[in-house]
């Protein structure tokens, strides 16, 4: 349906919900000023769907009975700024359109279109007066936010990267490159989290929104970066350091230096929607006083500046003016009928003529599979004054692995409260005695480093990403660089006599670590016979109420939570904290390695030994080492519709909870319910400072059940009396031993371990990845056959190795030369 449409002029408002005021006509100053060259308006008019957050909204959710991102209900519309009329050039009912930009021509629209009865959104050309629809882009993928680039080609983000947001159900979208015509499409980032809203700057280069949290919170650090369009030179533009909003949607304002942008509460809303702010980067990336919110109004899209003073902005079902006081008007509101079907306004851009930005050479060679890093000086930077001249030998390099699926929206089972990722050793490269380094890397991976001293223990550590182009160049003056200062060598850096240094790989350990497979034999060598449920020669059981045996609990191993809960490694955990100060992050601040050099009881690890707990800590410390085992072996995560989040056989389920109510709630019952999946403190760890004798985790449903071993479960073994092979951990208010249980003939006791007996089944049945005859879900194997990973006829029951699928799934993606 085409609809006839009537312009709505004149309404001038300060924000939402205030009285409309009597002042000059922003409309009037607009036309007579900055906009007096336009006389039509493109926009994309379109319903939402999704689930709230900004990125979800193309393409389909991990498990298929979940509706689509996507929302039928597009058009593509242009209007007469003069007359008010309204021509719609593209109308998709059953389909969406979005993301409409002008040609420097100012005739031809680029937009992302989904047609009706499709799945992804592809790009198109339409000329303004809706002749010369035209596909330049197609396949099993969406391709999104374009711009046209100055030399004729164009950016984009699109899924055609291959892997799934680390922290949520959806697919992930990086920049990409074509010609005009849509063919040459090759990728410019090596992100594995989004990319957003690419845009030239007058100079040349693109500025965008990245997303990425290596060992920091998933929640808080998406802003706004600059690139080259060959995706050489990524530099931090503004935000990195500061967490807590989403900066998207930037764009140059016209004869300055500032940008416009969408700075969105959080970790964003729905479609972009933030609050109008002008960004000045004078002062550097960090300086958030040189910010600017124009309106408090938190519920803006799309901005679009003619001048500081002048800005075309979408709200709802809106299209306004806004001024450099925040004072809006109302240009154009869409028809009632049409925000009634739930369209909102989105993406108002001038159809225009205008002045081509600076062309920057390219700087890649396409022929090369590396690229070269050049860092002036280790010590230069921000929080290294204690990091004396000469202490950093070497930097561990490390990959951050995308995911080529993903289920929920939290870490499980990866870690307990800490990374969402899987890392890779890449190896190591020297530092100079003057702090320089030289390196040649693998082009178009997401890595970091970590520097390591005379010891390899960690001195400091990124928690953001580099990345090189294939022939690139590129240089950093040192470790967490201050933005706002140039330092000059004051001599020919020692690093820049030799050739690049190539990572050396690190010898006898793995390069993607498995904790039940790496980790758990060494503890089971060197500290199972004290920290476990029976007593040994030398000591035990529960010494130290610590727990390192690899027994199943409902998540994970109960020596891997342990080891987490008890914080014998130091790893990012999930918080909204970086840059800091040298030593308290990583192998340097891990007591288990403290504890493991002979002081601790005599028990002194062997170097292997050493070196593989070292560097599964500096690898941020994961529990499997697939991803394959997302969304498996797992008895009650985070989210109640989770495969594997159901409740043990219920008829003992309730009758054990019941026993529990009885039993156990007299004493704790201002604690959370010692249900088999009540306490849900997966969070809480990320963020308080946990000790072993605080009883919600002494109560954790992670360490009280044995799902390998029932009657080894804490359960059982602490309210049972001492006489009887009990721990006689519960106490009476005084001080003396409970005894709850004086037998285990007991008719309460038994009916706590059928309980968890039923749970040990359940996990036989549904297996986790480090138990014979395990599987992936089906997804796993769908998306990695949609990569080309698997074969299309790869059967439900053929035989399948996770962790090889996984490394192929990886080398799929590696950068691969081309003679163009």
């Amino acid at each position: 349906m085409r609809y006839v449409w009537a312009v709505l002029i004149g309404v001038t408002v300060w924000a939402i919900g205030s009285t409309a005021q009597a002042e000059p006509s922003l409309r009037e100053a607009a036309f007579a000023g900055p906009m007096k060259h336009v006389s039509e308006i493109v926009f994309a008019a379109r319903r939402f769907a999704g689930d709230g957050h900004w990125y979800a909204n193309f393409a389909y959710y991990a498990s298929e009975d979940q509706p689509k991102a996507y929302a039928q209900g597009g058009q593509l519309c242009k209007l007469d700024v003069a007359t008010g009329q309204v021509k719609v050039l593209l109308d998709a009912p059953e389909g969406s359109v979005r993301d409409p930009v002008v040609h420097y021509d100012g005739k031809t629209i680029l937009f992302a279109y989904r047609k009706p009865g499709t799945e992804h959104f592809h790009l198109y050309t339409i000329q303004s007066d809706g002749s010369g629809l035209t596909q330049l882009t197609d396949g099993d993928y969406d391709d999104l936010e374009p711009c046209w680039l100055p030399d004729g080609d164009i950016v984009f983000v699109s899924s055609r990267c291959k892997r799934w947001v680390n922290c949520w159900l959806t697919q992930v979208a990086v920049m990409y490159r074509c010609k005009p015509d849509g063919t040459g499409i090759h990728q410019l980032s090596a992100n594995i989290e989004h990319d957003n809203t690419p845009w030239v700057l007058p100079d040349g280069r693109i500025i965008y929104q990245r997303w990425e949290y290596i060992d920091r919170s998933q929640v808080h650090y998406h802003h706004l970066w600059t690139v080259n369009p060959d995706g050489t030179g990524q530099m931090t533009y503004f935000g990195n350091l500061h967490g807590g909003t989403l900066m998207i949607d930037a764009k140059p304002i016209p004869n300055t230096e500032q940008v416009v942008a969408i700075f969105s509460p959080g970790h964003g809303r729905r479609e972009h929607a933030g609050a109008v702010t002008i960004v000045n980067p004078a002062d550097g990336p960090d300086a958030r006083s040189f910010a600017r919110e124009l309106n408090p109004d938190k519920e803006y899209r799309d901005p679009y500046a003619f001048s500081a003073d002048c800005i075309l902005v979408a709200r709802g079902p809106e299209m306004q003016l806004m001024n450099g006081a925040g004072k809006t008007e109302v240009l154009y509101r869409l028809p009632e009928e049409m925000v009634k079907a739930g369209y909102q306004m989105n993406e108002p851009r001038p159809i225009v003529s205008r002045q081509r930005e600076r062309i920057i050479a390219p700087r890649i060679d396409p022929s090369k599979q590396t690229g070269k890093l050049i860092l002036a000086n280790v010590y230069e930077g921000r929080a290294m004054a204690d990091v004396k001249p000469g202490e950093i030998k070497k930097l561990l390099v490390v990959e951050s692995l995308p995911k080529p699926i993903n289920y929920t929206g939290g870490m499980d089972p990866l870690s307990y409260g800490g990374t969402f990722t899987l890392e890779r050793i890449i190896g190591t490269v020297p530092v100079e005695p003057d702090g320089s380094a030289y390196m040649q890397l693998p082009a178009m991976r997401s890595l970091f480093f970590v520097a390591l001293d005379e010891n390899d223990l960690s001195v400091k550590r990124m928690h953001s990403f580099v990345s090189v182009m294939p022939g690139e160049v590129t240089s950093c003056v040192g470790c967490h660089e201050q933005r706002t200062q140039t330092t000059l060598p004051t001599h020919n850096l020692m690093a820049m006599a030799k050739s690049p240094a190539v990572p050396e790989p690190i010898a006898d350990v793995p390069d993607v670590f498995d904790y039940p497979r790496d980790i758990q034999p060494i503890l089971d060598a060197l500290c199972v016979s004290c920290h476990g449920y029976d007593k040994t020669e030398k000591g035990g059981p529960f010494a130290g109420r610590l727990i390192l045996t690899g027994d199943h609990g409902p998540m994970f191993s109960h020596s891997y939570y342990m080891m987490t809960i008890a914080q014998l490694f130091s790893d990012g955990r999930n918080r909204a904290q970086s840059n800091y100060a040298p030593r308290v992050i990583g192998s340097s601040a891990s007591q288990i390695l403290k504890m493991l050099d002979g002081s601790h009881y005599g028990v002194k690890a062997t170097p292997h030994q050493y070196k593989m707990l070292r560097l599964w800590i500096e690898t941020a410390a994961a529990y499997p080492g697939t991803y394959a085992a997302l969304g498996t072996g797992m008895i009650g995560g985070y989210y109640s519709n989770h495969p594997t989040n159901v409740d043990w056989e219920w008829p003992t389920t309730k009758a054990g909870a019941a026993v529990i109510d009885r039993k156990c709630q007299g004493c704790h019952n201002d604690k959370p319910k010692l249900l088999p999946r009540a306490l849900s403190d997966e969070r809480g760890v990320s963020f308080w400072q946990p000790n072993l004798n605080d009883a919600r985790l002494a109560m954790s449903r992670h360490i009280v059940f044995n799902l390998t071993r029932p009657d080894k479960s804490l359960m059982l073994l602490a309210p049972l009396a001492q006489s009887v092979g009990g721990y006689g951990i519960c106490k009476t208010a005084d001080g003396k031993p409970a005894d709850v249980f004086t037998s285990v003939e007991d008719a309460d006791y038994q009916t706590l371990l059928k309980m968890i007996d039923a749970g040990r089944a359940n996990l036989a049945d549904i297996k986790r990845f480090d138990m014979p005859g395990f599987r992936p879900r089906g997804a796993y194997i769908r998306e990695l056959k949609r990569y080309g990973v698997l074969p299309p006829t790869f059967g439900d029951n053929d035989p399948i190795d996770p962790y090889a699928t996984d490394r192929a799934y990886w080398e799929s993606l590696w950068y691969q030369p081309r003679a163009d």
